[in-house]
């Protein structure tokens, strides 16, 4: 983790110390939040409690978490003086999300649909099982994340919005792609990524909103694994690199330890934010519309705006590590990017932001592509120098923390 900690992106003070929890858990200087969670008890047995109980529980829960978080977090408590209680707050929150995939509100669509019974489907079509497309050390996010040994990025298909555009496609459009990944299996990766050395464990999709109740199961089952699970195997996309396991990369006072990353597009209902304030560590979010009639026409997606906005606002509120991505798309930066970066800068103004200039036509918008819709003939170019240029100068006018971390990964090497 040496050379992680030595990146050149660290001296920033700006990327520090917006950072810093996720850099000191990264490092194995802090446990990640889910330790914490184990420490933290439920107050009474869970079994027989109603999905109303569980919430009120939780919230006297995550009161506690809250004054030992910020003893951990400024120094003043070693976690290893605590013992793991049973109930815990992470019990707790597995209990809750099974709850919730009764009556699935883990999205804002709110379909409502019994997923564990099956026959009736919403947005995303899922009913309880999960399904991983692929999972490897990904070398291609933003410096904080991918370090010097990759981000351990876990692609969950199928998908809570329509994205016409949508570069990964094969994976968000089809939930039948992939292998099926138990909570076992996936806390297994989670593992195996992490001892490999990579620097977090990289929630993506697709969406992994629809699969909460998967990734938080997998998160409580986290430890030091003795098997090896050949079937999850299937879907490691550098399977064939030399990577070698050391528990030094993954070990706090003996505990298995890893940063959670929640890489999501935020379309997400306030019961799954509530569950995953004390589970992620860092949170990578996309902001794409700037108002709810492109949300609709490019993804198919009705209050949008309100809704990611405000989940946006909440992670800020709650003093969270937070790179917030804004994709500039052709033809969309008065109505898109534009109100999107005016937006954060009014309520997120201390936030970093990736302002990314890597849009290129794709599904549907891609004339080469057989799925190819006429109605997005406008999408069908890349976005224009002189759009890249206006977007930035206007994030650099209004203030916001940018150029560390969009330039980096700059696809055109465009400079204000």
């Amino acid at each position: 983790m040496a050379a992680f900690a030595a990146l050149s992106v660290w001296s920033s003070p700006e990327v520090r110390e917006r950072l810093g929890w996720y850099y000191a858990v990264a490092n194995n200087f802090k446990p990640a939040k889910y330790l914490i969670c184990r420490r933290v008890t439920a107050g009474e047995e869970l079994e027989n409690l109603g999905e109303g109980e569980l919430w009120e529980l939780h919230a006297r829960a995550s009161e506690e978490f809250a004054k030992i978080f910020r003893e951990v977090k400024d120094g003043g408590l070693e976690l290893g003086r605590m013992e793991p209680v049973k109930p815990s707050l992470l019990d707790l929150k597995v209990a809750l999300v099974k709850k919730m995939l009764r009556h699935c509100n883990f999205c804002r669509w709110n379909c409502r649909v019994d997923r564990v019974a099956g026959g009736k489907h919403g947005t995303c079509q899922l009913e309880e099982e999960s399904r991983v497309s692929s999972y490897f050390h990904h070398r291609g996010e933003e410096l904080p994340i991918r370090g010097t040994k990759g981000s351990g990025t876990i692609f969950f298909t199928s998908c809570n919005m329509r994205c016409a555009f949508c570069q990964n496609a094969d994976i968000s459009h089809d939930k039948d792609n992939g292998v099926v990944f138990t909570p076992q299996r996936l806390a297994w990766t989670m593992w195996q990524l992490r001892m490999e050395g990579c620097h977090n464990i990289n929630l993506v999709g697709g969406e992994p909103t629809i699969h909460l109740h998967t990734i938080v199961e997998a998160i409580g089952l986290l430890k030091f694994f003795k098997t090896v699970d050949s079937a999850a195997l299937e879907a490691k996309a550098d399977l064939y690199l030399p990577y070698k396991m050391d528990v030094r990369n993954a070990s706090y006072m003996g505990e298995f330890n890893t940063p959670i990353l929640w890489n999501s597009n935020m379309y997400m209902s306030q019961e799954t934010m509530t569950i995953l304030k004390e589970l992620v560590d860092i949170w990578l979010p996309d902001f794409k519309f700037g108002n709810d009639n492109c949300a609709i026409w490019l993804s198919r997606t009705p209050w949008y705006f309100e809704t990611v906005s405000k989940n946006h606002k909440l992670i800020y509120d709650w003093g969270e590590d937070i790179v917030i991505r804004h994709l500039i798309m052709p033809g969309h930066v008065q109505c898109c990017t534009k109100p999107v970066l005016r937006w954060i800068a009014e309520n997120m103004p201390d936030a970093l932001v990736n302002i990314m200039d890597q849009y290129h036509p794709d599904c549907y918008c891609s004339p080469s592509d057989p799925r190819f819709d006429r109605r997005y003939q406008s999408m069908a170019r890349y976005p224009s120098q002189e759009e890249i240029m206006e977007s930035y100068r206007y994030a650099a006018e209004l203030g916001l923390k940018f150029e560390e971390i969009t330039f980096e990964r700059s696809v055109y090497g465009l400079r204000i």
